[in-house]
């Protein structure tokens, strides 16, 4: 299991920015390990975020994103107080949650 995602999400005017920082070894297959042998996929391939249960951004990715990805977005339609979801998945499987609230 992955840490949890440090999430700030802060309004300004009508417009709420969401700062990620997710923990992710994000290999890309290329790698080889010390005895030459190549160190297999393991990246997340979706993002999703919400708040308040509406979907406020999709993304897919590849093995390309660097290890521990930092996300950055913005959207309109929230207050101070509404929390916002942000959820990944890998290539593996695995996924994790995490949550904010919007200062």
């Amino acid at each position: 299991m992955a840490d949890p995602m440090k999430i700030r999400a802060s309004l300004q005017g009508d417009v709420v920015e969401v700062k990620v920082l997710m923990s992710h070894e994000m290999e890309t297959g290329q790698r080889k390990d010390a005895s030459g042998a190549l160190v297999p996929a393991h990246f997340i391939s979706s993002v999703q975020a919400e708040c308040n249960g509406k979907a406020v951004l999709t993304a897919h990715w590849g093995p390309a994103v660097s290890k521990n990805p930092y996300l950055a977005f913005k959207f309109k339609g929230a207050a101070k107080g509404d929390k916002v979801k942000v959820t990944w998945v890998d290539n593996k499987g695995d996924t994790r949650t995490d949550e904010g609230t919007i200062a």
